[in-house]
This record gives C-alpha cells, structure tokens and sequence, in this order.
C-alpha cells in the first residue's frame, strides 16, 4: 500500500516533465524547479491544539503492598467486566477526584494514611 501511495505522487511529477519534453536541456530544468518550487510554497500544517499530545511524564514511587494488591484487584475486576484498563490509568482515575478535593478534606484523607519511608529501599 505504502509504495502504492508514492507510485501515485510521482506519476504526477512526471506528467509535468513530459509536457516539456519537446523543449531543450535547460528547459527542462527551469520547469523542474518551477516544480519544485510550487511543492515547496505548501507547508505542511501545523497541528492543532486539540489534536497535540500532552507531555508525559515518567515517575517512580513508594505504596504499602495492600494498596498494590488493590490495584490488582480493579483491574482483574475490569477484566470480568469486559474491559482492559492499565495501572497508570487506574492512577489517574484516583488523581482526578483529589483534585476536586477541598484543602480540608485532602488534610483528612492524608492524616489516615500510614507514614511511609521515603527513598530507595537499600539493594541486596
């Protein structure tokens, strides 16, 4: 398919040069440039806004093996459901409604949660 689609950009190409054909050497030359020069006017657009894709970002953290299994546990229940869903998606379902949280009841949530160590785990 791929070599099928450049197939159909050159015919077009080659249909200008064979229009000069008859003419000379030098001709031919300033008609392939005038060619090229009305290919090179079009730039390619610019996307859009909307169609851009977001930076993203790579991270690393720390949680209580319980929580993990929780993780585990939406997913195999999505699975049952008849859908397919990523941790990282599990994620940020829970990051949108903490951001809707007011300051207060963030307070509260975060003061139930156990301490944990910051940092890496020493290597064995």
């Amino acid at each position: 398919m791929r070599a099928a689609a450049k197939r159909g950009a050159k015919p077009a190409a080659a249909r200008s040069a064979t229009g000069v054909a008859g003419k000379s050497a030098a001709a031919l030359k300033t008609a392939a440039k005038a060619v090229v020069k009305a290919g090179a006017g079009r730039a390619a657009p610019a996307p859009s806004p909307a169609t851009a894709r977001p930076a993203l970002v790579r991270d690393s953290f720390t949680m209580p093996e319980g929580e993990y299994a929780v993780l585990a546990a939406v997913k195999g229940a999505c699975l049952k459901a008849g859908f397919e869903v990523k941790k990282s998606e599990l994620l940020r379902i829970g990051v949108a409604p903490v951001g809707r949280l007011d300051l207060a009841t963030l307070r509260q949530v975060l003061d139930s949660l156990p301490q944990l160590k910051t940092g890496r785990p020493p290597a064995p």
